[in-house]
């Protein structure tokens, strides 16, 4: 399996991750032609090798009518091009000569961003202006991002943690609290941290590309590196300010990770016959799972532990399902890395008729189960117990 491994140590921005990219390239010069030739306006992209705190990366470089924006930290902060809407940006890149998968990423990217500005303003979309992001060489940027990562084509992405750096920064609306408002909207549900290096590291498009691209956050998975990419920031810091790429793989199906959201609250005054309906409630909202667990409270009291697994962007609204139908005053909420084996559900033919079977494989380990509601309807329609059917239809036997 392919993967491909993003360390966000400093950050990540739209002209560091294309730089990273760019040197995963077996031909790097090729690709930039191929990135020129699709006739951005007045857009011309060029590479250029630096060194860093002595390690040699590639800086990656966006000229707009021969010149190239100067005053911002990555690629965006600070620049007076027209603003445009999410209309202009979806006519500009229909205009390119683009892949749909390709034309789809960048698209998607630009909805994350739209959809972080529409919050973070209280705007609907349709209203909503890229003061930052949506200028022509941010476009350049996500393009050219989208593109390699075709090229590439990774079974798996994974990311480290995001450092998102510390302070403020001037924007088109003003001073900022760093990460900016846009930018912390992206990364809800993302483990992020700051530091001591004053500065904006991450960026909302680095932030958009990474959510849109990356399966999993965390420590680096298992993989046999085969290739190593530097792209380097434009300021420079005491620490080397770069974004490193690893492109490698691993021998054997490992299933995979992802994150997701643990949400958890004490209860001591519930019936059961209510916290089974708040957990049907629950799962029909879009939790992953849902589960309780017997815990001894305050004043001896037994109680019920509640927990909720979701989706990082589904965290919001099943909170407020768990406030609605529990008496709790208040949700832990925790990131949770987790490992999933490889799911599937194929449909055989058997001597009792049609089955699903579900298969689960990864990191070793592969087994079968047939699926429940098949095997009951077996059981009642033969009059069989559901370990005889089981027994029948695992030695495929009369």
């Amino acid at each position: 399996m392919k993967k491909l491994y993003f360390d966000c140590g400093m950050g990540a921005a739209g002209d560091m991750l294309g730089a990273a990219l760019l040197e995963l390239m077996p031909d790097p010069e090729a690709v930039l032609s191929e990135l020129n030739a699709l006739g951005i306006p007045g857009v011309r992209y060029r590479r250029e090798q630096v060194s860093k705190c002595g390690i040699r990366g590639t800086l990656f470089h966006v000229e707009i009518h021969g010149e190239e924006e100067e005053n911002h930290i990555h690629e965006e902060h600070g620049h007076t091009h027209h603003h445009s809407g999410m209309h202009d940006i979806q006519q500009l890149v229909h205009t390119l000569p683009l892949s749909e998968t390709c034309r789809r990423n960048v698209l998607s990217v630009y909805q994350l961003l739209a959809e972080a500005e529409s919050k973070v303003h209280g705007l609907p979309i349709s209203d909503i202006h890229f003061h930052e992001v949506g200028t022509t060489d941010a476009v350049a940027d996500i393009v050219a991002v989208c593109r390699m990562m075709e090229l590439l084509s990774p079974e798996a992405v994974f990311a480290s943690p995001v450092h998102v750096g510390s302070g403020k920064v001037r924007c088109a609306h003003g001073i900022l609290p760093v990460p900016a408002p846009a930018t912390a909207e992206i990364l809800k549900g993302v483990p992020v941290y700051g530091g001591v290096i004053r500065g904006e590291l991450c960026t909302p498009t680095g932030a958009a590309l990474l959510r849109h691209f990356v399966h999993s956050f965390g420590d680096m998975p298992v993989l046999t590196v085969r290739s190593i990419g530097y792209g380097m920031g434009k300021k420079d810091f005491p620490q080397a300010n770069c974004l490193r790429a690893l492109l490698g793989e691993s021998e054997e199906a490992q299933g995979s990770q992802d994150t997701v959201t643990l949400l958890s609250c004490n209860l001591d005054d519930m019936s059961g016959e209510e916290l089974g309906f708040a957990m049907e409630r629950l799962l029909d909202g879009g939790a992953l799972d849902v589960y309780t667990v017997p815990i001894g409270m305050k004043k001896n009291r037994p109680g019920t532990m509640l927990a909720v697994i979701c989706r990082p962007e589904d965290r919001d609204a099943l909170v407020r399902l768990v406030f609605r139908h529990t008496t709790t005053i208040g949700v832990r909420m925790e990131i949770v890395t987790r490992c999933v084996l490889d799911r599937k559900t194929e449909r055989r033919q058997t001597v009792l008729g049609e089955a699903r079977v579900k298969t689960v494989s990864g990191y070793g380990v592969g087994r079968e189960k047939w699926e429940y509601e098949d095997l009951a309807r077996m059981a009642s329609a033969e009059e069989l117990s559901l370990r005889e059917v089981r027994e029948i239809l695992d030695r495929g036997e009369d």
